[in-house]
């Protein structure tokens, strides 16, 4: 028997009952163990009757007298059942179960938990818990009872009882991963003792530790993944040295400005990288503003040092562009080629490459590139970044740098990211002012109107317009269009006197630049837009943004969104509309008011909302934990401890690492 076998073989579990379980993400017996509990309801104060206090919840051996269905005047249905000891009698209590009256037998003898309270006068239990006395062990009553996340069909009684079944049966096919000098340093419970006491524990120290064995054991399979890719992608993989003398000190004679603290940390990472034969695999994280853009020139400033080639690849037409610009500023005369799905500029052996995806379909232009740089990376699917990475590779890697304006909070780049370097800018260029965020309810929407108007008469301003989002989505769908175009319609009637335009990702290329280059040349007032187009524009005089129904945002993309003003000089404003009543959305949007850090609300959007939901928008790749949870900071680090230990030493982690999958040691 394995615990890989299907859900079926527990007993009573038929195929209307695995299709059921199946919604609850449950087809193996694996799966039916690792259904962890919600929460556990206090069984364990076992009493007589005579001693049963009203207000107590408790549990009673005693003898069923009598039970009988009662249909009162009003037309209700109530069980009710007389039940005894040797202290006592006792009224216990059901409504609407009429099935009861055949279940529970007269003279026979059941446990029964619940709470007493009075009920036409008389001292009685209600609705409580049962289950006849066959043996000494109890799994519905008298203990710590565990209560199950559900699905409609499937009660946590026949669930208790099915799990029960399953570790009875499969008892012995629980084997123990993990050696026991391990167990015994970290103080882990024994695996097999974890899945027993996690659903039947003693007490809630008990059940804490078993969570805890069983959470490691899902974040171990995850980390020992990213780290064996890790070890993998380095063992397998050579790429070009790319080094000059005093790199830096050359590299800032060609910009403008002087680097911030973090940029030239990280730059200093990146060197280090590029002058190993070990292709760099880094992904480099920073608010948006906050400079990455520079950092990833640096890279490419080696490779063109070197006469390599360098492929920049952006998630949309307009970065790609702002891209191109930035580049053919700092790397004066030499050849840049940009290549997007409406604009092809290839120069002949151009030293850098910019495009969006269009770059994986343009093989001939690539001259075996030594950097890729990856834009906003969680943007573009594992299989795209894999082709451009597929089609660059001949006989050598190339270094691979990656980045994100999306904060990833510590846990996940330990867990998810696990396989990659990161480097992290948190400071922002010198001079740059805390953008100022307010939360407008729907009753302060004129008011919020009127200073707007005020503020594009007497001070020029200019202002984005974020339109609802109306389905998490990386693209926009013809519902978000709709959605701009209505609020567009509005928004003209009521700042008639501006010029307002619309932007979205439907329409035509040469008509987003106009808009965009209209906006930039302060042409337009206004730009409506939805949110999946707001990377990479930047308007140094756009200082205001309305966001629209804020409350459906995550606080990282809100975040990101507010990035989009404040850029120049000038004071600049976040105006965060929603309806919500609800304090605890208020409370999350508040966290906006208080907090400029990316990265410190990330963290909070993730206790929040959870991973899967923290860039607003569903997100691949994260797995969803039935033990684990992203929050646990020292047992992430200790999954990533024991999973170094595992690579070193395969053969005494064997179970553990044909567990994740890892078959080759």
């Amino acid at each position: 028997m394995d615990l890989s076998d299907s859900v079926k073989k527990i007993p009573l579990v038929g195929g209307h009952y695995a299709n059921l379980l199946k919604k609850l993400e449950i087809d193996t017996v694996e799966n039916l163990l690792f259904h962890i509990p919600l929460r556990y309801v206090d069984f364990s104060n076992k009493t007589n009757i005579k001693e049963a206090q009203i207000g107590k919840t408790i549990t009673i051996e005693a003898e069923v007298e009598k039970i009988q269905n009662v249909y009162t005047k009003r037309g209700k249905n109530i069980q009710i059942a007389e039940v005894k000891d040797k202290t006592g009698s006792l009224n216990i209590v059901w409504f609407n179960q009429p099935y009861l009256y055949k279940t529970i037998r007269k003279g026979e003898i059941y446990y029964f938990s619940g709470k007493v309270n009075f009920f036409n006068f008389r001292k009685t239990m209600i609705s409580p818990e049962f289950e006849k006395k066959e043996t000494d062990e109890r799994i519905h009553t008298g203990r710590l009872v565990p209560v199950y996340p559900l699905t409609k069909g499937v009660s946590s009684k026949w669930l208790r009882s099915r799990i029960r079944q399953a570790l009875n049966i499969y008892k012995k096919s629980i084997k123990e991963n993990l050696p026991q000098e391990d167990l015994d340093s970290f103080n882990i419970m024994e695996r097999k003792r974890a899945f027993e006491r996690a659903h039947f524990p003693q007490d809630k120290n008990e059940a804490r530790k078993a969570k805890e064995r069983l959470a490691l054991d899902e974040l171990l399979k995850l980390q020992l993944v990213s780290l064996y890719k890790k070890a993998k992608w380095q063992k397998e993989n050579k790429a070009e040295k790319l080094f000059i003398d005093k790199a830096k000190e050359k590299f800032t004679k060609l910009i403008p400005f002087k680097l911030t603290e973090d940029q030239e940390k990280v730059i200093s990472e990146i060197e280090n990288d590029l002058k190993k034969e070990i292709p760099m695999n880094r992904l480099l994280e920073g608010d948006v503003g906050s400079g990455k853009t520079i950092v990833a020139a640096f890279a490419a400033f080696l490779a063109v040092n070197n006469r390599k080639q360098t492929v920049v690849m952006a998630p949309t037409e307009i970065l790609a562009k702002q891209h191109y610009q930035t580049f053919s500023n700092i790397f004066k005369g030499q050849k840049i080629s940009l290549v997007t799905s409406s604009f092809k500029k290839i120069e002949k052996n151009a030293k850098i490459i910019i495009g969006t995806h269009s770059l994986l379909y343009q093989k001939e232009i690539f001259k075996k590139p030594a950097l890729v740089i990856i834009d906003e990376q969680h943007k573009f699917g594992v299989f795209q970044r894999g082709k451009l990475i597929k089609s660059i590779k001949k006989d050598k890697c190339p270094h691979i740098l990656t980045m994100t304006a999306t904060p990833i909070p510590r846990t996940i780049a330990l867990t998810a990211y696990g396989h990659l370097d990161l480097s992290t800018i948190n400071t922002m260029p010198s001079g740059r002012k805390k953008v100022l965020t307010w939360i407008v309810p729907e009753e302060k929407r004129k008011k919020a109107y009127e200073w707007i108007k005020n503020k594009i008469k007497k001070e020029k301003e200019q202002v984005f317009i974020i339109c609802p989002l109306i389905e998490e989505s990386e693209i926009d769908s013809m519902k978000q269009v709709k959605s701009a175009l209505s609020e567009y319609e509005k928004l003209k009637r009521e700042f008639r006197e501006f010029k307002v335009e619309v932007l979205h990702g439907k329409l035509k290329p040469k008509d987003k630049d106009k808009i965009i280059n209209d906006f930039r040349n302060k042409r337009i007032d206004i730009l409506v837009s939805t949110p999946v187009v707001e990377v990479g524009v930047d308007i140094p005089n756009a200082n205001i943004i309305v966001i629209e129904t804020a409350d459906r945002f995550g606080l990282a993309q809100l975040h990101q969104l507010r990035g989009r003003v404040g850029r120049g000089e000038k004071q600049g404003y976040c105006l965060l509309f929603s309806e919500s009543k609800s304090k605890k959305t208020l409370k999350r949007l508040s966290a906006l008011k208080e907090e400029s850090s990316g990265l410190k609300l990330a963290e909070i959007d993730l206790k929040l909302r959870g991973p899967g939901e923290l860039w607003g928008t569903k997100q691949h790749g994260f797995p969803k934990f039935k033990a684990a949870n992203w929050q646990d900071t020292k047992l992430i680090q200790l999954a990533r401890k024991i999973s170094k230990k595992a690579l070193v030493s395969p053969k005494k982690y064997k179970n553990l690492l044909l567990e994740a999958n890892i078959t080759k040691f």
